[in-house]
């Protein structure tokens, strides 16, 4: 697809128009020249690399990257620095095993909390109980 606009970009990104904005803004995306003559308020035209490029970044957020992060990956990709990538991708695998354990603690607290709930019938709710202290 050689010549979308902003919309189709972020409709193949699987974004919003807003997004691809943010993006830009962020310098993750590039943003091109608008077409026509100068001042006649031409529209933007985006290309399969941004459509690429855009499906990488949101990719790499859905694996946990910040825009930062992606923003490195994005810089290495062109240098081709695999071990970097491989250390990046590491550390991101690092931090979502720490997430997945804390979630796996916060499950079972919760899990006994209301089983705690459903066998008992008097005084408060050890869920509600256990909610309000600080």
């Amino acid at each position: 697809m050689p010549a979308m606009t902003i919309g189709t970009l972020a409709r193949e990104g699987g974004v919003g128009v807003e997004t691809v904005r943010y993006y830009q803004r962020r310098g993750l995306m590039p943003e091109p020249e608008r077409s026509g003559f100068p001042g006649s308020g031409g529209v933007r035209r985006y290309g399969d690399d941004d459509a690429r490029r855009l499906r990488f970044i949101r990719a790499a957020q859905t694996a946990g990257f910040t825009l930062e992060e992606i923003r490195d990956l994005l810089a290495l990709d062109t240098m081709e620095d695999r071990r970097k990538v491989r250390e990046m991708a590491g550390m991101r695998i690092g931090a979502l095993d720490q997430r997945i354990a804390d979630l796996q603690r916060a499950r079972n607290a919760l899990a006994t909390l209301t089983d705690r709930c459903g066998n008992g019938s008097e005084g408060p709710c050890p869920i509600l109980a256990a909610f309000e202290r600080d």
